[in-house]
């Protein structure tokens, strides 16, 4: 392409340094010559600088080969998958506040023992089952570790040999999508290990009432009344 246009320039600094000749004589003007030469040379410059902008701007509009955006979206799913499986106690308002009412605010002595059982088992299957889920938390977000370190690799490369302007910022916006799905597996392990703690906690808050409940039952049974026994028969 330049060297056409630079061919164009010369046909056009020959076309206008040649005077055409009325006469026998062709009449050479020199001055007038270098001034059409100087013209064509910066209006071949002119043309030689738009040529490299828009070859920059082309480099600067071209986009990152490289996307981890689908990895991504498939890693927040598989989490988010993991704790909505919660057991028992789901990660709900409603849930949580109905089933707390039920078997941890509910203890009273007019309870009959096998009920006053029944919650206690229920009680300690929510702990076990907390610590159950907040350990396939942990699982799953170190099982995220490996795939995060390759595309971390993959972008921080793609970043830096990027052609322009484009292709730096999504690798950049990559890099931050990928902070923002590590953080959010972070928020996950908390989450889970905070509420297994916290079932623990309140089962073992609850077990002073329950203690408290089985006492009452205890205490409302007859007294002993000691009697006279017989050891043998009268007639022996």
């Amino acid at each position: 392409m330049r060297r056409i246009l630079l061919l164009g320039g010369i046909v056009s600094i020959l076309s206008l340094s040649v005077t055409p000749a009325y006469a026998q004589w062709a009449v050479f003007d020199g001055a007038n010559f270098g001034q059409n030469v100087m013209i064509a040379a910066r209006e071949l410059q002119q043309i030689d600088n738009e040529i490299s902008s828009l070859a920059n701007q082309a480099r600067n509009l071209a986009s990152l080969p490289l996307s981890t955006l689908s990895t991504l979206q498939s890693t927040i799913s598989q989490t988010t998958a993991l704790l909505n499986q919660a057991q028992n106690i789901a990660y709900s308002v409603q849930s949580v506040e109905q089933q707390y009412q039920q078997a941890y605010t509910s203890i009273s002595a007019s309870m009959s023992d096998s009920a006053l059982f029944s919650q206690a088992q229920t009680r300690w299957q929510n702990a076990v089952s907390g610590f159950e889920d907040a350990l396939k938390a942990q699982a799953q977000v170190v099982g995220n570790i490996p795939s995060d370190s390759s595309a971390m690799t993959q972008l921080v490369s793609a970043s830096q040999s990027s052609t322009g302007a484009l292709q730096a910022a999504q690798a950049g916006n990559q890099l931050l999508a990928l902070q923002s799905r590590q953080l959010a597996d972070v928020i996950a392990v908390l989450s889970a290990n905070g509420r297994a703690q916290q079932l623990q906690q309140a089962r073992e808050a609850v077990a002073e009432a329950e203690g408290q409940a089985q006492y009452a039952h205890f205490v409302q049974h007859d007294v002993y009344v000691p009697g006279a026994v017989s050891v043998f028969n009268d007639g022996s």
